[in-house]
This record gives C-alpha cells, structure tokens and sequence, in this order.
C-alpha cells in the first residue's frame, strides 16, 4: 500500500462516501383500501378469548385429538409445504448471494513453464550453475523455466446503489417467500381440517343411512305381511321396495365420499392412499367462537397480503436498480506476486511485481434500451402495488362471505333441529296410522323421505358449521402474524 498513490486514495474515499446513496425511489408502502369495520360483523359475538388465533396450532380449537395428531403430520410430509420451504432457502440463499457482491472478489494464482527453442534429435536435461534447467545435446536447442504467483484482487464500489438495491429487492423477495410458505401450511392445513370433517359427516351420514335402511326393511316387511293379507294393495310393496333400495344406495354413494376424504388425507400427510386408513370415530362437532378483529389487521395477518406487499418492494427496487445502468462503473484492481525463472528465490523482494488500476466505463448511447428498462421497472412496480390492492380486497370479501356464513349457519342449526324431530314425529304418526288403516302408504312415503331429509340436514348443517370456522380462521391469518419468521428479514 505504500505505493498508492494519493489519487486512488482520494477515489476510493469518495467511493465509500457515495455508496451511503442509492438511485431510485424508496419503497413506501402502498396504502390498501379498508373500510373501518366487517359489515357482516354486526352482533357477532365471539365465545373464544382474545388471543384464541395468536398460536399457531389454530385446529386445537376444534378439540380433536385425532385432528390434531394428522395437522402436525401435514407440517412435516406435505410436498407442497416441502417444495415452499425449498423455495423459501432458495430465496435466501440469492439474498446471501447478492451480498456478496459488495465485497471485493480476490484471487490467488500460480503457474509454472517451460519453454523452448531450437534443436530436433535428443538431449539430455542437466541442471545449470543457477539452478535453471537446460537441454543439452541433440542439434544445440535449449529450454527454459518461468514461475509465477501472485495475489489479485478487483472490487466495484457500489457508487450508486445497484448492489444494495439488488439486495433489497432479493431481501424482499426472501420476506414474500417466507409468506408464501406459510400460505402453504394455512392452506394444506385448511384443507385437511375441512378433509376431515367431510368424513365425519360422511360417517354420520352412514350412521343415518344405515339406520334409515333398517327402518324401511321393517316397512317393507309391514306392507309385505298387510298384502299377503289381503289388506292392501301391492304398490304399496313396490313403493316400500323402491325407498329401501335408494336408501341403499344413498349408503353406497356416501361410502365412496368417505373413502376419496380418505384418500385426499392420506396425500396431505404425505402417505399413499393405500397405505393409510382412518377408522371411524365420535365426531367431535365442536364450533369455536372466534375473536372479533378490525380489516387493518388483516395486513399483518394473512400471508398472502404479506407475500404481495413484499413483492411490491422489490419490484420498486428494481427501478433503483435499472436508474443505476444511467451512471458509469467503477471498478478497482490491484495484485501482488512474484516471477521468477527459479522456483527457489520465487519469493524473494528483488522479484516482487505489484500493479493497481482504476477502472470506469459508460454507455453513451444504446438505442433508448435503458430508459425503456426502466419505464418496464416502474410499470412493474404498478402491477405489483395493483396486485396487492386486488389481495386486501379479496381478503376483506374473503372474510365477509365467511362472516356472513357463520352467522347464518349458526341460526340454520337449530331450525335443522327443530325440522328434524318435528318431521320424525310426523313420519311416527303417519306409518301408525296406516297400520291402522287410515291412510294410504303414499303418505308414509312422503312422512319418511321428509324426516330421512331432515336428519341429513342436520348433520350436513353442523359440518358446513365446522368448515365455515376453518375457512374464516384461514380468511383471518391462521395463527400467523407479519414478521414472525426473524429468518425472513436476515
């Protein structure tokens, strides 16, 4: 260093001075269209404490341990969650990668040859007084050595911010990964909740059909016995058959629906369908209450507001970086080493070499390229900030709709109820009253199919209940909130 001059002491200090700047705008948030409250929150009235969705295990609030035993199983054997969790190192990994361009990049190099001249037939290789190999004999030619090593090293200051604007923009892009990664947990573990409480219910829907079945044989027998009789007629055999045999089949169709649940768990934790089975169980018909919260907190908490708002800052990153291509480069070099024809006093002063540079280099002329990159950095940056306004609203509607669900399936529940033991006391009257005599079977037919319809409302009812707090616990963010990965920020 003793040999710099002052000149590129002077360049290198003004370099360290600029690269506090960096050209291009600063990222600002972009404002998102909120209302102050849910329309639909009206007289919603949460059960559950304040804090019921800040864990992250948001399906304990379901209190089934079965449920809860397949969602830790989704965290770790989901692919898509595994590939998210790939692309989210990638991410981090480019991040690591720009950095690195900030620092100077220094090489060690060696070589070693031998040369020569002169001569056709044989020699033999002698060593000389100075150590230098040599050929002697066969036609007078020679040889010679060269040996060198040196240390070099060149570096781009970044001047106007292209690297650090790079970096911001990889940064980003790490951030919205890591949302992307747990807008894939949220969703497979959405959709297994909701896997799973479709075959519960198809569970009790079997139980139903089942039993239902067992009612219209006795039916049928009823009819068979009162024809054989003499008492009636035989369509009323025909119609007792004809509802036995749809119940039947109503059996079959819900075992199928059972099993593709099966099947669609199975792939979310990670397993063959054919090597997994889940066995019929009480189905826990638990509905959490859930806290009330305001729109705004829709931004920190769902992750896919996150993701595109973190998309939005390295798209305006991007125009830093293509604003940069309007001013020169600069690059520094320099390198120490040594030469010599003798490998022993190679690394010696008298054969030291040293060299240093200054580099800079600007286009002047391209065609209008750059100021067309850059009008593409800043549209870009538009679609990404349009993209994140569509997100907050679909969010909010999102919500709404679920909102809106919740409180109507919570009022349906319990007209179901009421339709259900109203409609299997009218059926219990209308089968006695044609023992009796008193009517025909056509108004039992209508009496059964009216109460078998209503017992499958209700449990339909209380499973779409279920699914509906999923969707809405999805709808608020899960257990996720903004920030919570410190992973994502490094």
């Amino acid at each position: 260093m003793k040999h710099l001059p002052s000149k590129l002491t002077a360049v290198l200090m003004a370099s360290a001075a600029l690269a506090g700047c960096a050209v291009g705008p600063n990222y600002v948030r972009p404002s998102a269209p909120l209302s102050p409250t849910f329309k639909e929150a009206s007289g919603w009235s949460p059960a559950a404490p304040a804090d019921a969705l800040d864990r992250g295990d948001w399906w304990s609030l379901f209190g089934d341990p079965i449920l809860n035993g397949l969602e830790a199983r989704v965290q770790v054997n989901n692919q898509n969650v595994i590939a998210a969790e790939a692309a989210y190192r990638q991410a981090r990994a480019i991040v690591a990668e720009d950095r690195g361009q900030l620092f100077p990049t220094i090489t060690l190099n060696g070589s070693g040859t031998q040369s020569g001249s002169g001569g056709g037939g044989k020699g033999s290789v002698v060593t000389g007084a100075d150590g230098t190999p040599i050929i002697t004999g066969g036609g007078g030619g020679t040889s010679a050595s060269s040996y060198r090593a040196n240390v070099g090293a060149s570096w781009q200051p970044d001047v106007w911010g292209r690297i650090r604007r790079t970096i911001e923009g990889a940064k980003s892009n790490a951030q919205a990964s890591a949302a992307d990664l747990e807008s894939a947990k949220l969703s497979a573990q959405g959709e297994l909740a909701t896997d799973y409480f479709g075959l519960r219910e198809a569970d009790a829907e079997m139980a139903i059909d089942r039993a239902t079945a067992a009612d219209y044989q006795r039916a049928l027998t009823i009819a068979q016995n009162r024809y054989n009789a003499g008492v009636t007629v035989r369509s009323d055999v025909y119609q007792a058959q004809t509802q036995l045999a749809n119940a039947q089949a109503d059996l079959a169709g819900t075992e199928q629906t059972r099993a593709n649940f099966e099947h669609a768990i199975a792939v979310l934790v990670g397993e063959a369908p054919g090597n997994f089975t889940l066995s019929a169980a009480a189905w826990v018909a638990t509905v959490p209450g859930l806290p009330a919260t305001v729109p705004s907190a829709l931004l920190q908490r769902r992750p896919d507001i996150a993701g595109a708002e973190r998309r939005a800052q390295a798209a305006n990153a991007q125009i830093g970086v293509q604003v940069s291509t309007f001013f020169p480069n600069i690059t520094l070099t320099g390198s120490y080493g040594y030469a010599s024809n003798q490998l022993a006093n190679l690394i010696s002063t008298p054969n030291s070499l040293w060299s240093y540079g200054l580099a800079a280099a600007e286009t002047l002329f391209n065609g209008g390229a750059r100021v067309a990159a850059v009008r593409s950095a800043k549209s870009a940056r538009d679609q990404a900030v349009a993209k994140y306004r569509e997100t907050v609203l679909e969010a909010m509607q999102d919500v709404e709709n679920q909102l809106s669900a919740t409180d109507v399936l919570g009022r349906q529940a319990d007209l179901r109820r009421q339709a259900s033991a109203a409609a299997d006391a009218a059926a219990t009257i209308v089968f006695n009253q044609y023992k009796s005599g008193q009517v025909a079977y056509t108004d039992v037919v209508t009496a059964q199919t009216a109460a078998y319809t209503a017992r499958r409302a209700v449990v339909q009812t209380a499973a779409q209940r279920q699914t509906t707090a999923v969707a809405l616990i999805q709808s608020l963010g899960g257990g996720w909130k903004a920030g919570s990965d410190p992973k994502a920020s490094r």
